[in-house]
């Protein structure tokens, strides 16, 4: 892996590690591996139109945050379920516009040498990501305890979940060819469900998130070559292996 994709990989690391802190708040923990998978039929699709199935997975996480976003506020309906019917649908299209090898590639992923371009937008829509939810960090806590209080305080509510749900779509967009579909969301959740075990606060949860999910990525890229396996899986196990260590330290009050 040359310096530029690593770069971009811990970008999107870092990306992940902010934005899974409030996934996890919000208790979306699985239904952000759950929207991950709506990335596959915009996959499936791209790769049909032979056009580069990144751009497929982006317009498919948009599309589908955009409908779970108008369900959840038509219906009142929660998220999580919106995103389970959406994706269990998503999955399904997926599976028969992709198959054989292709499908494999979407699922586990399959890094290849990446464009200059293609990391230089990569980097810069990661560091506008965690530059918007730290951004807008206070907003979130507040309308997630009472988007009463948040109305009042001049916060549109509405308009602010969208872009949360944008946000994370955007971070699953930057992984999901590093990762994959099955493992893209895992490294939006594990690193912050550790987090929040091991803090005291909000800034230490999103610090203690993000250098999980940076370290995590950068073990399981230099490792996987050694161990003759995709980074993955690697990047993942790496991941869960802070979770469960994280769990043998008491945790304070």
């Amino acid at each position: 892996m040359t310096a530029a994709s690593l770069a971009l990989a811990v970008a999107m690391a870092t990306a992940a590690g902010v934005v899974g802190c409030f996934a996890v708040m919000r208790r979306m923990t699985l239904a952000s591996d759950a929207l991950s998978h709506v990335a596959l039929p915009g996959i499936g699709l791209a790769l049909l139109a032979n056009v580069h199935p990144a751009l497929g997975a982006a317009a498919a996480l948009g599309l589908g945050t955009l409908l779970v976003w108008a369900l959840e506020h038509k219906t009142r309906i929660a998220t999580e379920t919106v995103i389970g019917v959406v994706f269990s649908a998503a999955l399904a299209a997926g599976s028969l516009l992709a198959s054989g090898e292709e499908l494999i590639d979407a699922l586990l992923g399959k890094p290849a040498t990446l464009s200059p371009i293609e990391v230089a937008l990569g980097i810069s829509a990661a560091v506008a990501v965690s530059a918007f939810i730290l951004w807008k960090r206070d907003a979130l806590v507040v309308s997630m305890v009472s988007p009463d209080i948040a109305r009042t305080a001049g916060i549109d509510v509405a308009r602010l979940d969208l872009a949360f749900l944008l946000a994370f779509a955007a971070t699953v967009a930057l992984g999901l060819r590093y990762l994959g579909v099955l493992l893209m969301g895992s490294l939006v959740i594990i690193p912050a469900a550790t987090a929040k075990y091991l803090a005291r606060g909000l800034p230490s949860m999103i610090a203690i998130s993000v250098g999980v999910a940076v370290v995590s990525t950068v073990a399981g890229t230099l490792l996987a070559p050694r161990l003759h396996q995709p980074p993955g899986p690697i990047i993942i196990a790496v991941a869960a292996a802070f979770f469960f260590f994280g769990l043998l330290r008491p945790r304070r009050g």
